[in-house]
């Protein structure tokens, strides 16, 4: 497609921009009513206990959706929950381009876990049939984060909002009757949220690179660009060093990047860069996680604790569940251990100003993305701290690519050509 697309694209992007003012947020005509009230809940500060914070304190869109604060970025990584002294124990993950994350189901063949939400994947989508759905309740319960109580707590909160009109709009007089149904009514608020998070706001697939997707404009062809055919796919809308950069990803003699941040379409056309799988990088302990020092009610093993990821969820799951599947709970959970979902790429580098750090890994331990490429290329050749889970490393696809300085550049200078609102 023309350059004029992704003008008028941008432009149309740009007219919805949310404005906080002492009214709430502006309706925005892109968004249907549905997206809207997501969008209302997504922003509303007053859902928390304390109120002042909402969705957007850890997933605020002119960081990508991820977490806003350079500082907290650049040191801890991990956000501070409502009650300040508090905070979970993994940064916070993008909130866009997540809503074709399938339900989790375990892949026989491939003999993995594929699906849900949330780094260890526990918003399976089992309940609600929508990880999407599932993680966005999440937050709102949980003590380190928005430490609501219960959930009728937030229910009357939402029906004393602005937008409680609005809410019986979507969903039908007498849906915000939080004495009637707590569960289903809450159920609402989570549905609500994942329909603006897979709104065209939140993943509008306006980067430099779904220019050049379009101007290709052949899946298998871009997915095919490696080493050795690169130079005949300038001039398509990326940069030389770009371009060759994405062979770099693509080649699994070299990046191996596209094994796991596939260039498979989604349902939007375009991909997401993820195969929504789980691993274990190898990624070394943040040392300065606030969680480690939390009270033993939050956190009872201390400096000790683990972070399990997928196989500490599998854990708390009954072993009939596995024999259901045929499979051992033990050695399940033990073949998990230590893993984390395959994020998404997709505003990877989005920052509201160029000094701003960002965080990369379950636990923010990279400051750069110069940072977590170097650590892909040579963890198994350099001296690196060492992991925090040792078991189940993947050492077929990262650890020693042999990457030269020029090619590491070069997989990064593409990596940033996923930042959405591109204007040629």
């Amino acid at each position: 497609m023309s350059h004029l697309k992704f003008a008028i694209g941008f432009l149309a992007l740009y007219s919805v921009i949310c404005l906080i003012g002492a009214s709430g947020i502006t309706y925005a005509e892109e968004l249907i009513p549905i997206e809207q009230l997501g969008k209302e809940l997504f922003f509303d500060e007053n859902l928390s206990t304390p109120p002042g914070q909402s969705c957007a304190a850890c997933h605020a869109p002119e960081a990508g959706f991820t977490g806003p604060d350079s500082y907290i970025n650049a040191t801890q990584a991990i956000y501070p929950g409502a009650v300040h002294t508090r905070a979970g124990n993994r940064k916070p993950p993008t909130a866009a381009y997540g809503g074709d994350s399938p339900v989790m189901y375990y892949d026989e063949i491939e003999g993995l876990w594929i699906g849900g939400m949330f780094w260890d994947g526990r918003a399976t989508g089992w309940t609600l049939g929508d990880p999407l759905a599932e993680q966005a309740l999440g937050p709102f319960l949980n003590p380190l984060e928005q430490n609501s109580p219960v959930a009728r707590l937030v229910l009357i909160r939402v029906a004393n909002s602005h937008y409680a009109g609005l809410f019986e709009e979507v969903w039908g007089p007498g849906s915000l009757d939080f004495k009637k149904d707590i569960a289903k009514t809450y159920e609402r608020i989570g549905r609500s949220i994942a329909a603006y998070e897979r709104s065209v706001e939140v993943n509008p697939f306006s980067s430099k690179f779904d220019l050049f997707w379009d101007n290709v404009g052949d899946e298998a062809t871009v997915k095919a660009i490696n080493m050795s055919n690169w130079e005949d796919y300038k001039g398509q809308g990326l940069e030389d060093n770009e371009v060759r950069g994405l062979a770099l990803f693509n080649d699994e003699t070299k990046g191996k990047c596209s094994l796991c941040h596939v260039l498979d379409s989604s349902s939007s056309g375009y991909p997401v860069f993820t195969d929504f799988t789980y691993d274990n990088l190898g990624i070394p302990k943040n040392l300065l996680n606030p969680f480690y020092s939390l009270p033993k009610k939050w956190n009872p093993d201390g400096w000790d604790w683990i972070d399990s990821g997928l196989g500490g969820f599998l854990a708390t799951l009954d072993e009939s569940f596995f024999i259901s599947l045929g499979l051992d709970m033990t050695a399940n959970v033990n073949e998990n251990h230590g893993k984390h979902k395959v994020p998404t790429l997709r505003n990877v580098d989005k920052r509201p100003y160029t000094e701003f750090v960002k965080s990369y890994g379950h636990n923010g331990y990279f400051k750069s993305l110069e940072a977590i490429t170097h650590f892909y290329n040579t963890r198994d050749v350099e001296v690196w701290p060492p992991p925090e889970v040792a078991e189940n490393i993947n050492t077929d696809e990262l650890g020693n690519l042999g990457l030269t300085p020029e090619e590491e550049a070069a997989v990064v200078a593409f990596m940033r050509t996923l930042t959405d609102g591109y204007i040629p």
